[in-house]
Order: structure tokens, then C-alpha cells, then sequence
């Protein structure tokens, strides 16, 4: 027995050492630092190795003959179809390796550990409840981790564990389990193959409340998972992979986190995520796992706790959001939150975005994680950086509109705006409206530059006024202020309209028909158009009027409003 950072591990060497002919036992005696072996090699033909955490060493310079092999197996147990031993109530496992002939040419002696205190890492985890996958490289200890969570869920929670122990490793050989396990009970399976009936056996049969499993890999051992998943019973795992990415590009184990298809979606659908093509990849159902733990070294792990928000970023190219937990000094647990940079998202330009004018019902906002919350704060701080980045002076580009006439409305009003011909400088574009319907090159240029692009309906200095107003966040003059339509013959309207411009009236009917007919009768928020900030300014007092909320987001030039039921 002895201690590794105030973790207590029993190992039980003097039942393995045994087996090794008397030679190799001896110098490997003599080597020492027995505490860090992790196996011991033995190939016909070749000197035997001693593998530690930190390095590997030969035993020997003579190799090891066929009587120093048959000399082992003699001593061990029954070798099983997956070509595994063990020693009776102890966790080492022995491994052969056979010629075609069927004799065994070659032994690797594994030292198997019982560590009490490896579940301190994630303790909190199993305390909820919910489905854990454990996922790594061999020799990392998701078996021994395995093993010290199914004792504390039965000692310390007095819950029914049954364990599935298809190859005797996490309650060792022999028909009486090691102690390491505690009051869980374990089932063993006769065949590897048949690892997937006995799970489903194991919930019909013994009733229990968690169930832990060592390697699933096969398919029909992870459907066998979701089918035990899906009648609430917890489950604790182990996958082949070191990452949960590796499970997305595995068909055969993708079921564990959701399954992954592929999704064709409609032409508006595309545009409204801003995608370049139709066809792209989701998760179809929710994950087995609800948390996950990629054990990348030894006593320091990365925890999704979310595993569904994790691979729904993945698949969108995000990196995920994750923690790290390590034993530091001491034997105290060390977590540290790791966030994803924070990209702001260049919405693509709105040309043919619901072309057709109807508006489309959107999912009801789920609440938001930390995370996603961060990333809006960000976001929207970042629209309004045209006038934090030159507080004194905006250098606006202008496209299709005469450079006098916007001079002289930039003098006749005293507007803090310089006029650039260098699109890299420019902080915004102003461009003539039925230029921009045309130009999709200019739209490109303004997505690479980050630029937001305003339009004017023609070009005069009324109208590249009232627009520079509303870029600067200036109010309009008061004799400008109409309270009524002619065109749109629509008084009500006109009471929440800034000026006289079809754009105001016309954006102010849209949220008018979402509200009367979307939101109140079917009670389902909607997305508008996109629209400048001083337009969403009236539509938000518009729906205030009908006691409902709404609130703007995207980047410019595709901020737009959601509007909600109350």
C-alpha cells in the first residue's frame, strides 16, 4: 500500500511479482520505485521491459525463452477469449499474445490499483446524478477512476451500483469481487461480444440505480447505453477516444454524444444562419452522456459539463467552453474555467433574406449559459464601436451619392463626419438605396471591412441630412416630426413615426403584423427585418404599446428586432 498525492492506493504487487520467473522478479526487486510500475513485457526472443509512468527500462540483456513464458502461464488463470487472466481477488491484469498455432509467445503483466480519493476530482459530478463518460488514452486511469466512483455511489450514497466487468478489470479475477468496489455488485461477462446483452440483463433484472461500464465499443453496446440511458438509470463510462471530438468522427460510437446526420436545410434557412452551403451537420437527439471528462494526464482532467452545448459548437466550428480540475499541493482540487475567444460574427448581407416579406415564427429563447451570455455582451458592445473607435470625427465612404451635396450637408449641420475615398479607413459606407439592391460586390467589400452600410433613398442634401442624424444618433429637428401618413393612411402609425420616409412607415406596418397577427393570437415571438438603430427605435415603441417585449440583436447591418408574447 502506499500514497500518491494524498490518494491511498492498494496494489497488491506481492500477489503479481510471483508469476514473473525468478530472475526477472529479482532485478525488477532491485530496480526499485515498484510504486510507479505500470507493467511488465514479455516477448519470446526479446529482453524484458519494465514500463513506469515516466519511462521504460530493460530488465535484462538475455531474452526471454519460451519456458520463462509457459512458466507464467502456469501460474496465472484461465485465459478467456479476449486473451486476458487474472489473479484470483486482485485488479492485475495479464494479457497473452499467441502465434498462429495458438501458443502463447508473449505476456504483458499489468499492475492493477485500487486508488481511493481519484473521485475527489470530480465528486460534485456523480453527485448529480447525471450520466458521466470518462474518456482518454490507455494508462490514463479511467478504470481505476471507474472503479473508485462505483464504491463511493454505493458506500457513501447508498445507491444500487451494478457493475459490467467484461473483462474482470474493475473488480478483478475470480468469482468474488475485489473490495476496492465496495458494495457495488458486479455482473461478468462470459464473452466480450455479449457485453451489450448483459447491460440491458443488468436493468431488467437487478434494478439498479447506476450502472457502470468499462470500453463501450460497438454499436450495439452504445445503443444498448441509450436504451439504459432513456429509463433513467445513471451511467458512468468508459469510450475509446481521447476527445469528444474523436466520438463525432466515429459512426459507430457517435450515438453516445446525440449521433451525427446530416441536414439539408431550405434556401431561407441558409440565409438566415448565414451559411455558404445547405447541407451541414447537426446532432440528431440528445447525448447518452450528459458530462464528460477527457483525462489527458494523470490527476488533471478537462470537464464538459454540458456535453450537448459542447458538440453543438464543435459541429459549428466554435472551440467549447471547458474546465480543468488538477490535484494541486496538498491533495486540494484545482479547477480553473477555460472561456473560448469570443468571435463577433459578420452576418452576411441581407439581400433575398425573406425576400418574400412574410415573417417566420422563431423558436422560443432557451435560457442562456454563461458562456453564450459573454459572447452577447461582447457582441453588442461591439456594434457601437463606429463611434468609441474616433470620438471626435466618423470617415464615412460614400457610394453612388455626390461628394458636393454630402459636403454641403455635413457643413450646413456641423456633423462630426469626414469623408474618406479608402474603403480601409472608412468607419461606415453611405450608399445610394438602389445601388446597394444591385451591388453585390459592394456588400463583399463592406463584409471584409467589418463596415455597416447605411443607405439614402436619393441623393440630396435633405436626405443624406436626416441620414448622417440618424447614423450620429442626433435628433431630428422638431419641424421634421410627423404624426401622421398620407401615403400609408395609417394615423396610428404616423403617432410613432420620427419622420415622413417610407422606410419609417413601412417598418413600423411589419412590426404592426407581427404583433396582430403572429404574436398575440399564436402566441410566438418573431423576428423583423433588419433595420438602422433609429428605425428599431420606433418599432420598440411600437410594440411597447401593445404591452409586449423586444429586444435587438445581430451585428449591423443586420441588427434587427425579436418581439415576444407576454
Amino acid at each position: 500500500m502506499s500514497t500518491i498525492n494524498r490518494q491511498q492506493v492498494t496494489d497488491n504487487l506481492d500477489q503479481l511479482l510471483p508469476i514473473l520467473p525468478p530472475h526477472i522478479r529479482q532485478i525488477l526487486e532491485d530496480k526499485g520505485n515498484l510504486d510507479n510500475l505500470v507493467e511488465v513485457v514479455m516477448d519470446l526472443g526479446r529482453p524484458p521491459e519494465a514500463r513506469y509512468f515516466d519511462r521504460t527500462i530493460y530488465l535484462d540483456q538475455e531474452p526471454v525463452s519460451q519456458a520463462d513464458i509457459d512458466q507464467s502461464v502456469k501460474r496465472v488463470g484461465e485465459f478467456g477469449g479476449d486473451n486476458r487472466a487474472g489473479i484470483e481477488r486482485t485488479l492485475h491484469r495479464i494479457s497473452a499474445m499467441r502465434n498462429r498455432k495458438g501458443m502463447i509467445i508473449g505476456l504483458t503483466c499489468r499492475v492493477g490499483r485500487a486508488v481511493y480519493g481519484t473521485v475527489n476530482l470530480i465528486q460534485d459530478l456523480v453527485e448529480t446524478g447525471k450520466s458521466l463518460l470518462l474518456l482518454g488514452r490507455p494508462g490514463m486511469g479511467k478504470t481505476t477512476a471507474l472503479r473508485e466512483i462505483a464504491r463511493v455511489l454505493a458506500d457513501e450514497f447508498g445507491k444500487r451500483v451494478v457493475i459490467i466487468d467484461s473483462s474482470n478489470e474493475i473488480a478483478g479475477d475470480g468469482d468474488i469481487p475485489h473490495p476496492a468496489i465496495g458494495r457495488a455488485r458486479r455482473m461478468q461477462v462470459a464473452k466480450p461480444e455479449l457485453q451489450h446483452q448483459v447491460m440491458i440483463e443488468a436493468v431488467e433484472n437487478h434494478m439498479p440505480e447506476v450502472i457502470v461500464i468499462d470500453e463501450i465499443g460497438t454499436e450495439l453496446e452504445a445503443l444498448a447505453a441509450r436504451t439504459i440511458a432513456e429509463r433513467g438509470v445513471q451511467l458512468v463510462g468508459t469510450a475509446h477516444g481521447n476527445q469528444l471530438a474523436n466520438l463525432i468522427k466515429n459512426p459507430t460510437l457517435s450515438d453516445l454524444i446525440g449521433g451525427i446526420q446530416s441536414v439539408t436545410l431550405g434556401d431561407e434557412e441558409m440565409r438566415r444562419r448565414g451559411l455558404p452551403q445547405k447541407s451541414i451537420l447537426e446532432r440528431g437527439a440528445d447525448p447518452t452522456f450528459e458530462i464528460a471528462v477527457e483525462m489527458t494526464e494523470r490527476y488533471r482532467w478537462i470537464v464538459h459539463q454540458n456535453v450537448a452545448e459542447t458538440i453543438d459548437g464543435l459541429l459549428r466550428g466554435r472551440i467549447p467552453a471547458f474546465q480543468i480540475r488538477w490535484v494541486g499541493e496538498g491533495g486540494k482540487v484545482q479547477i480553473t474555467e477555460e472561456l473560448p475567444p469570443v468571435e463577433v460574427i459578420k452576418n452576411p448581407s441581407p439581400k433575398g433574406w425573406r425576400a418574400n416579406g412574410n415573417m417566420q415564427p422563431v423558436p422560443v429563447p432557451q435560457t442562456p449559459s454563461p458562456v453564450s451570455m459573454l459572447a452577447k455582451s461582447i457582441q453588442e458592445d461591439s456594434n457601437n464601436y463606429i463611434l468609441e473607435s474616433d470620438p471626435e470625427t466618423m470617415r464615412l465612404f460614400l457610394y453612388a451619392i455626390s461628394q458636393n451635396l454630402a459636403e454641403e450637408a455635413i457643413a450646413a449641420q456641423d456633423l462630426p463626419v469626414r469623408i474618406t475615398k479608402d474603403l480601409d479607413e472608412a468607419d461606415m459606407v453611405l450608399a445610394l438605396r438602389s445601388q446597394v439592391r444591385s451591388q453585390s460586390k459592394l456588400r463583399q467589400l463592406a463584409d471584409t471591412h467589418s463596415l455597416p452600410i447605411h443607405t439614402v433613398k436619393s441623393s440630396t442634401v435633405a436626405h443624406i441630412s436626416r441620414a448622417l442624424r440618424r447614423i450620429l444618433h442626433i435628433d431630428e429637428p422638431e419641424h421634421l416630426t410627423t404624426f401622421s401618413n398620407v401615403n400609408n393612411g395609417n394615423s396610428e402609425l404616423g403617432m410613432f413615426a420620427h419622420g415622413d420616409s417610407e422606410d419609417e412607415m413601412e417598418a413600423l406596418e411589419e412590426a404592426r403584423l407581427a404583433v396582430e397577427t403572429i404574436v398575440l393570437p399564436k402566441r410566438q415571438p418573431v423576428e423583423l427585418l433588419p433595420r438602422s438603430s433609429f428605425i428599431r427605435r420606433m418599432q420598440h415603441e411600437l410594440v411597447e404599446h401593445y404591452n409586449l417585449r423586444s429586444d435587438s440583436f445581430g451585428t449591423e447591418p443586420n441588427r434587427r428586432l425579436r418581439i415576444y408574447p407576454s
